[in-house]
């Protein structure tokens, strides 16, 4: 055992001051860069998830699986959402007859094909802009191999017991907060109006404050790792082929930051990490996290989260090994 002098020598060591003004540098400068592009993309979640109604979606969507999975990805480009919004809104399209393959590669594809999170990551990496491009390249590849093997895997609906039977029943339930308020306002006519401004404030502010603890979290974790793990051991994680890729997918996974924001975690790892191994996290974290898994298993039948994880997670490794050794 060691004894209180020996403890406070030991702590004094550990926590020095360069230690905490490293800390508190990273720390801070995380949270600073990530906000605003957290704001934007939050904004505009809103906007698109109150004033945009499902069935416009769904009338545009393709029955072709080629189309129906590029189709899927321009959704995601015009219409940046976070997979918090995301998930809910794509239970009621499959509920309400849209194909699984590319509800899911709607879940994947939009949270980062889409211009806010691009322009986050050159941003981060403003000095290695190849790697914003890349993470947009690879996303479009990984999310075209899973929706097509989903295509050919999927032939019977993967909701909840429960979710996939009275549609209509589940539609209403979706609703009934809002139209308790349109009947409770009946007698005003404009009444449609101030209930859909309100939704998009609440559900802005809801949203910004659920990111913001992720971030928060995820900054800490960062600063954490940077400043009090020997640099030693993480340049030898960092600097292999197959455990740096490892090493930012469980990363990615726990954090669980928007990704909107994730780029600039990443952005601090550079002079450890291999660019494929960063590409890794950008690309993986988005597609699935601890967030996400809880939020895929509220919807989802087990089974069907379980084969879309390692899916995800196969699809992201082999394509970022691979596209370390061509870029």
């Amino acid at each position: 055992m060691l004894s209180n002098s020996e403890k406070n020598t030991f702590l004094n060591s550990f926590f020095t001051v360069d230690h905490l003004q490293s800390f508190k540098t990273i720390f801070i400068s995380l949270i600073l860069e990530a906000i605003p592009f957290i704001l934007l993309g939050v904004l505009l979640s809103s906007l698109l998830q109150t004033f945009v109604p499902e069935s416009t979606i769904r009338r545009f969507t393709p029955r072709n699986p080629i189309l129906g999975i590029l189709f899927a990805c321009l959704i995601g480009i015009l219409f940046p959402m976070c997979e918090c919004g995301m998930i809910p809104i794509v239970r009621r399209l499959i509920l309400k007859g849209m194909p699984v393959y590319i509800a899911v590669v709607f879940i994947i594809a939009g949270p980062i094909l889409n211009p806010i999170v691009f322009a986050a990551t050159l941003t981060a990496f403003r000095n290695h802009p190849s790697i914003a491009y890349s993470r947009m390249g690879l996303a479009f590849l990984v999310v075209i191999i899973i929706g097509l093997i989903l295509y050919r895997l999927i032939k019977s609906s993967p909701l909840r017991l429960g979710q996939d039977h009275g549609a209509k029943e589940q539609v209403l339930e979706v609703h009934h907060h809002l139209d308790h308020h349109h009947h409770h306002h009946h007698h005003h006519p404009q009444s449609g109006k101030p209930n859909k401004v309100m939704t998009f404030f609440v559900h802005t502010s809801s949203e910004f404050f659920e990111m913001g603890k992720f971030l928060v979290f995820g900054a800490l974790m960062t600063a954490l790792i940077q400043v009090f793990m020997q640099r030693e051991s993480l340049l030898a994680i960092g600097q292999g082929s197959i455990s740096s890729h490892f090493f930012m997918m469980g990363l990615a996974y726990i954090l669980s930051i928007c990704s909107t924001s994730d780029a600039f975690v990443a952005s601090s790892f550079q002079t450890s990490f291999t660019s494929g191994s960063l590409l890794t996290f950008l690309v993986f974290g988005p597609m699935l996290d601890f967030k996400s898994t809880l939020m895929l298993l509220s919807v989802f039948k087990i089974r069907f989260v379980l084969l879309l994880a390692l899916l995800i997670s196969c699809t992201v490794l082999a394509c970022s090994l691979l596209w370390d050794q061509i870029i």
